[in-house]
């Protein structure tokens, strides 16, 4: 949606910010990283598709550029002050490496869950950190305090003008190094930073380039503000992508993004997973799985009919960040193949009887099977957890149908977070047909006592029948968790559950449950 006029509000302006831009003090610092075409996906897609590579920064990630803007327009008693900011990660490193080329000393307030590679980066460039809460709110409500106190100068990592010319200056480079102008670009979005510098910029100078707003679907901020027609904060997001979880769009940000951002895309985390195995066979790059929203969005775009066509011009996407914790990549190599089609997890139903898996095992043919669960159950039935790779999105289909001929039932788990998450990689066995059970996932902070925090809130009142955790390096861990209700008093239960405060979902309706681990 383009301005209508330059004005957004009293205070900003668009033309203004733009100017901004072009006058942001940061390249004594901050690297022009390369605009590049990539070749493969291009050829793969039919699109014109290039990568602004700011996994390429010092700091291995855009930040850096609004970090040190801001900082570089403070005066000398404000930097004798110091600064501070709250981040879970890539704002931290940035704040850190700029404080130190101006001189400040900067103290960073991070998530107890925060993973300790990202501490200790902060610590390498001259920052000194304070591990404060669960989460970046509570980080930042510490950091803000001590601001007040102290006199320290508070960085907002996306919500401040200086920050977000700083982040504009991705787009300034983008047009100086291209021959032509792009037709789209799209950017990942968090707080909003990036994309309301970018799309400032771009509609302030070529106004007829998309602004194309692409996040986690499990973290819409910008898309449901826009929706609502303000900020909002949502219940809950998902921290898969961390360096994009955020609960709420700048007031700033927002106010900018609602008169430069064309349109919204969300992707699922198995959409971002495969995506970045598609940037590291470009670049050989392991980015983080916000680096790569931008990417999964396009790719997606151009799959469902909506992308500008061929012929309108070339497509640029933000590779905004390689922070990754090299104990995460073994779960995105696992998650990647599902989204990218490669891969399906079903279940198949086949007789309890002798010849069963011969002839379940020819109907797969020559398919590659990446795993296979099996455990007696029923004297009449098993059911088995199969993976196999497909070579196109058609190949899911042929397989059910060569199946169905033979006599199988296949449900699809390729989608079922149940499955991905905690089945594929549980061993035991079933629940006690003489207690109901009721199962949840629940998402826990990835801290130390978390977990008796859990079973503290639960104050012993209830047996667990089943629990499986599971980590991937993120500030949140994931747990399937099986209760014993013996009375059938499902209220009782939810209500100790919500003392516990972490958020959870139901499963005990989940059809892998009732295959696999149901009595």
């Amino acid at each position: 949606m383009s301005p209508s006029a330059s004005d957004i509000s009293p205070d900003i302006n668009i033309d203004d910010l733009a100017a901004r831009i072009d006058a942001a003090k940061i390249y004594e610092l901050v690297k022009r990283t390369p605009c590049e075409p990539a070749a493969k996906l291009s050829a793969e897609l039919g699109r014109d598709i290039w990568f602004k590579r700011e996994d390429l920064q010092d700091v291995f990630s855009f930040k850096i550029r609004g970090a040190t803007n801001r900082i570089a327009h403070m005066s000398k008693d404000e930097l004798a002050k110091g600064v501070c900011a709250a981040s879970a990660g890539n704002h931290a490193q940035g704040m850190a490496a700029a404080a130190k080329f101006y001189g400040a000393q900067a103290l960073i307030f991070m998530p107890v869950t925060t993973p300790n590679i990202k501490v200790e980066a902060v610590h390498s460039l001259g920052g000194k950190t304070r591990l404060v809460g669960d989460n970046y709110d509570a980080a930042c409500a510490a950091a803000m305090d001590y601001a007040k106190k102290s006199g320290a100068i508070f960085v907002h990592p996306f919500d401040e003008i200086d920050v977000i010319a700083g982040q504009g200056t991705v787009a300034k480079e983008i047009f100086e190094q291209m021959n032509h102008p792009p037709t789209a670009i799209y950017v990942c979005v968090g707080g909003g930073g990036l994309i309301s510098g970018i799309g400032a910029f771009s509609k302030s100078r070529r106004p007829d380039t998309q602004i194309i707003c692409c996040e986690p679907a499990g973290a819409p901020t910008l898309e449901t503000a826009l929706k609502a027609g303000k900020p909002v904060t949502l219940n809950q997001v998902d921290g898969f992508a961390d360096g994009v979880a955020v609960k709420r769009i700048g007031t700033t940000t927002f106010a900018i993004s609602q008169h430069v951002v064309d349109r919204c895309i969300n992707v699922t985390n198995d959409e971002i997973s495969a995506a970045i195995k598609d940037i590291f066979e470009a670049t050989r790059t392991v980015v983080e799985p916000g680096g790569a929203v931008a990417l999964a969005a396009l790719i997606k775009d151009i799959k469902n009919g909506t992308a500008p066509d061929k012929e309108a011009g070339p497509l640029v996407v933000t590779i905004s960040g390689a922070n990754v914790n090299f104990d995460r990549i073994g779960h995105i190599v696992e998650r990647a193949e599902l989204g990218a089609g490669g891969e399906m997890l079903f279940s198949a139903n086949i007789p309890e009887e002798k010849g069963s898996f011969i002839k379940f095992c020819k109907a797969l043919g020559a398919r590659a099977v990446t795993e296979f669960n099996y455990r007696y159950a029923d004297q009449a039935e098993a059911h088995v957890l199969v993976g196999v790779k497909l070579n196109s999105i058609e190949g899911r289909e042929r397989l059910i149908a060569d199946l169905a001929q033979d006599g199988v039932t296949v449900t699809d788990l390729s989608h079922d977070s149940l499955s991905k998450r905690h089945l594929r990689h549980m061993v035991g066995g079933r629940s006690n047909k003489d207690c109901a059970e009721l199962i949840y996932r629940f998402d826990f902070p990835e801290r130390p006592g978390a977990l008796s925090d859990f079973l503290t809130a639960l104050d012993g009142g209830w047996n667990i029948s089943l629990f499986h955790y599971r980590n991937h390096g993120s500030s949140q861990a994931h747990v399937l968790c099986g209760f014993q209700v013996p009375n059938g008093d499902v209220a009782a239960l939810e209500a100790a559950l919500d003392k516990t405060q972490f958020p959870r979902s139901p499963e005990t309706d989940n059809v892998a449950y009732q295959y696999f681990l149901k009595g």
